[in-house]
């Protein structure tokens, strides 16, 4: 019996020599991969890539895919600089744990301490709220809600701050996930109290500068050569679009880099805040950065041919989830046509980092792909069915076309005379809106965002079609703005009706200025 046992050990082990691929042909198999994956995409809605693979603390491949900015044959390379957007917030979090090592904060403490005018909606949440409530997503808020607060405004992270008092939780406090960005700037305010610096100068000396990050920078303003320009798709073609300054949001999303500086951050992460033999944090802190303090809910798995997810939870500054026996640690980030993903594998040693200028799937399809080839994962085509989704998505999109058509009731005439719609409308929580009469239309426009300019065409009734000028980066679907007549027959009240998936018109209460 023992000798059957120790054969058929024998054969195992074969099989597993047979069939388990070597690094240099799991690389292969990427860079091909990537090199179908710009192809597919690079026509319509996708620009170009970079690429980073860490394993067993050395790059094992850096490379870049198709080109930095439409209409100019400059390709992306290991040092293109690219907007990470939230995966600054690890950054952010890793600030606070040098400062939690040096004994000058504590997860535990609350934000009163250090942020005494600092106030959520609800006054005893505000007494309550610690350090690590605000960067795990367990404050009660929706996700994304606020953003509007801080995307394309001219506000400073304190204004912004001084306005999240006016947000409405829509869970109780510490038990539900709700994805919070503003958090996530009163984390970086936290970081300056306690520092007596910058945000960014923290981060520069104590992560950036010892890791040999030179090439990342905390604004658009301070950008070096070979940088990616943002693209995202517009009525069917790619677009170039300006670069988007998010200051506001700095420590929340404001970091800017190559995969090259990004892979010694994966290193270092991997290393357990250790670089080269420099501790950057202590290992307790890295341990606690990647672990779950609120449980994700998991929808219904399929119940054959893929592996089914047992459990998802938010860590501070990443999330963690299982997948084929292996815990992944990562974080995407987004904004204007710029997209990303970092991804720590522990168990394998291994991370890797995607970042592309485009609003294409190309992000996730590699992120996907990468990922079940560091883990030997049984080979799935995500471009395929990133394709199918796309063309799902287009269906949808023409759907909701259809049928907002069809609610139209046709050969209606608005109440009033286009001069009694224009005005100041205001929200405490945002700010103003304004209507105004310009060569014989309506043109609306917020001013905390000078460029969400758009011209309002009539639908139906009191109700008008919003259409964005194209100072307006985000490919925002269909919107309408509807006017509330008061008794007097005077506008009372502008109700925005913009669905998209990031930013919630719905949470403004625009009132007429009296």
């Amino acid at each position: 019996m023992k000798r059957l046992t120790g054969i058929i050990s024998l054969i195992f082990v074969f099989q597993l020599f047979v069939y388990t691929q070597t690094l240099d042909e799991k690389l292969k198999e990427i860079d091909d991969y990537a090199n179908t994956v710009t192809q597919t995409w690079a026509g319509k809605s996708g620009a170009g890539m970079a690429i980073a693979v860490i394993k067993d603390d050395k790059v094992v491949s850096a490379k870049g895919y198709g080109i930095r900015e439409l209409g100019k044959p400059d390709k992306v390379d290991e040092n293109t600089v690219f907007a990470i957007a939230s995966n600054s917030k690890a950054f952010t979090v890793a600030s606070l744990a040098i400062l939690v090592d040096e004994k000058k904060l504590d997860w535990n403490d609350k934000v009163s301490k250090y942020l005494p005018d600092f106030q959520l909606y609800d006054p005893w949440v505000t007494s309550e709220l610690t350090i690590r409530d605000l960067v795990t997503h367990r404050v009660g808020l929706d996700t994304f809600s606020g953003d509007l607060l801080w995307y394309e405004t001219t506000y400073s992270p304190d204004e912004i701050l001084r306005r999240v008092r006016f947000l409405k939780p829509v869970s109780s406090f510490r038990t539900q996930f709700g994805y919070q960005n503003l958090m996530f700037i009163a984390a970086g305010k936290v970081v300056e109290k306690v520092s007596g610096k910058s945000w960014c100068s923290f981060v520069t000396e104590r992560i950036l500068t010892p890791l040999g990050m030179v090439r990342t920078v905390c604004s658009i303003n301070n950008l070096p050569d070979n940088a990616a320009w943002p693209h995202n798709e517009s009525a069917g073609t790619l677009r170039k679009l300006n670069r988007g300054n998010v200051d506001g949001a700095y420590a929340a999303a404001a970091l800017n880099s190559s995969v090259n500086d990004l892979s010694k951050w994966v290193r270092t992460q991997l290393g357990r805040g250790k670089f080269e033999g420099k501790q950057i944090f202590s290992e307790a802190q890295a341990w606690g950065m990647h672990q779950p303090y609120l449980a994700q809910q998991i929808g219904p798995q399929p119940t054959s041919g893929i592996q089914p997810r047992h459990f998802s939870g938010v860590a501070s500054g990443w999330f963690v989830y299982d997948y084929y026996g292996r815990k992944i640690i990562n974080h995407s980030g987004g904004l204007d046509g710029m997209l990303s993903y970092t991804v720590l594998i522990p168990e394998e040693n291994a991370g890797f980092v995607v970042l592309t200028n485009s609003e294409s799937p190309t992000f996730t399809i590699m992120m996907n792909k990468i990922r079940d080839v560091l883990v030997g994962a049984p080979k799935r085509d995500w471009n395929e069915e990133a394709k199918a989704q796309v063309a799902g998505m287009k269906k949808f999109a023409d759907d909701e076309t259809a049928k907002s058509e069809a609610a139209r009731v046709q050969n209606t005439k608005p109440t009033l005379a286009l001069a009694g719609y224009a005005g100041k409308y205001s929200d405490k929580l945002y700010g103003d809106v304004t209507i105004a009469e310009e060569s014989g239309k309506l043109v609306m426009r917020f001013l905390p965002s000078p460029n969400f300019v758009a011209d309002l065409e009539h639908w139906h009734y009191d109700t008008w079609r919003i259409k964005w000028r194209p100072s307006v980066s985000y490919n925002f679907p269909r919107g309408f703005v509807t006017f509330t007549i008061d008794k007097d027959g005077k506008t009372d009240q502008l109700k925005v009706d913009q669905p998209n998936n990031d930013f919630w018109f719905y949470e403004l209460d625009l009132r007429r200025a009296k």
